[in-house]
């Protein structure tokens, strides 16, 4: 592989020196020990050299908190996201569960920069910043996945700490974890059904703490996955924190995590773009070298047709990222949720079908274990569920564009239905 295919080269109109600077040392000779950690299936390998000798994880944290620069207009809490889309799409293509790995360390340490106290942010994020502490953002429950607010870990007061019961499932980076980013609930729960969670109290009532994963109470275990990647269940009884260890307000938790998905969820679809330019540039490889019927497979029609689409796809998904990128960077836009749900609907949906194509061209070898197309096909799938559904993200972008449809109807237009 002579280079990566970053979005910084084609589409420079979003970008700036600084993320010119990024792509350059993001090559794939620089990353090719990562590349061989993770071949090697050494999760906690991946997860440090990513801090150390890497220096990824800088640009998880603002510059003001001791993050990488970010060379524009200073916000204590703000990361450049187009620097997390480079890094993202790099890694995709070279070692995705590095990217798995690197992604969860931002989410399990966003919430601290949002949220966390000056001690909080002292004590973890120099160490989040070399590798030599890796976080978990533990949201989902087995009753509560993309409905948020019905989660049913509770945290008690009891004197002047609080007391956590409850069962997290599918929390990425479990098994090298040593915080974690806990969601509890602290109010009343919510009424019956996932519905009724989010017209009730069920947002108002979740808080935040920072636990450690081996305080007393914490129970963890491993859960298999078809690709290499630490992922496990957490059981919290009787585990006891103190206030101190709430990350923000009372009842602000739902808020938190909704700002902390929000940040990271762009930088989702620049990894499946990663890793659908490393699918289409195996199947171009591939068709090139393979000879049928006395000739490439390259000379088909029905081949070059495949092609084609799989890099229009390609190409109008690293639009969209880069689009919503720049946009939540610049401040072009007051909020980007609806660019952000596109972006990380369309790049998923696209990447899945591109690679699909790339395990059809290569043939049956498509399908045989360890070779790189076969590998990608499993590796994919779960970025169209994580950080909210394609089925949430249309739901996003619906009540977005209705949204602005209402917003910018004359105010003297008439009730749909009414008389005119």
């Amino acid at each position: 592989m002579s280079r990566l295919a970053l979005s910084s080269a084609d589409l420079p109109l979003f970008f700036e020196e600084r993320h010119a600077a990024l792509a350059a040392l993001l090559t794939p000779e620089a990353l090719a020990p990562l590349a061989r950690l993770a071949a090697a299936h050494d999760a906690a390998a991946v997860a440090r050299s990513m801090g150390e000798p890497l220096g990824l994880y800088a640009h998880l944290v603002p510059e003001a908190l001791g993050g990488a620069p970010r060379g524009l207009p200073e916000d204590a809490t703000a990361i450049d996201v187009r620097s997390l889309v480079l890094i993202r799409e790099a890694l995709g293509q070279v070692a995705p569960l590095a990217d798995a790995i690197f992604a969860v360390q931002g989410l399990g340490s966003y919430p601290i920069v949002l949220a966390g106290s000056d001690a909080q942010r002292r004590a973890i994020l120099p160490d989040v910043l070399s590798g030599r502490r890796i976080g978990a953002f533990a949201l989902t429950e087995p009753e509560a996945g993309s409905d948020v607010a019905s989660l049913r870990t509770e945290a008690r007061r009891d004197g002047d700490g609080w007391v956590l019961d409850g069962e997290k499932v599918l929390i990425s980076n479990v098994p090298l974890a040593h915080h974690l980013v806990v969601f509890a609930r602290t109010g009343a729960p919510p009424r019956d059904g996932g519905a009724a969670g989010e017209r009730g109290g069920g947002r108002a009532g979740i808080t935040a703490f920072l636990v450690d994963s081996g305080a007393p109470g914490v129970a963890s275990e491993p859960l298999p996955m078809s690709v290499p990647h630490p992922i496990g269940r957490l059981r919290f009884e009787g585990c006891r924190v103190p206030d101190s260890a709430r990350l923000g307000e009372v009842g602000g938790g739902f808020k938190l995590a909704m700002q902390t998905l929000d940040a990271f969820r762009i930088s989702v679809g620049a990894a499946a773009n990663g890793m659908a330019a490393r699918a289409l540039r195996e199947a171009i490889a591939h068709v090139t070298r393979r000879r049928q019927f006395g000739a490439p497979l390259s000379d088909q029609q029905m081949v070059r047709a495949y092609l084609a689409e799989m890099a229009t796809e390609l190409d109008a998904a690293r639009l969209l990222v880069a689009r919503a990128a720049h946009k939540r960077d610049t401040g072009a836009a007051a909020r980007v949720s609806t660019e952000a749900a596109m972006a990380k609907m369309f790049a998923t949906e696209a990447a899945q079908r591109i690679i699909d194509r790339a395990v059809q061209l290569h043939g049956g070898m498509g399908v045989i274990e360890g070779t790189e197309v076969e590998r990608l096909y499993r590796e994919i799938r779960p970025l169209r569920i994580y950080e909210g559904t394609t089925e949430i993200q249309k739901l996003i972008i619906a009540k977005g564009i209705l949204d602005r449809a209402a917003a910018e109807a004359p105010s003297d237009e008439p009730a749909r239905g009414g008389a005119r």
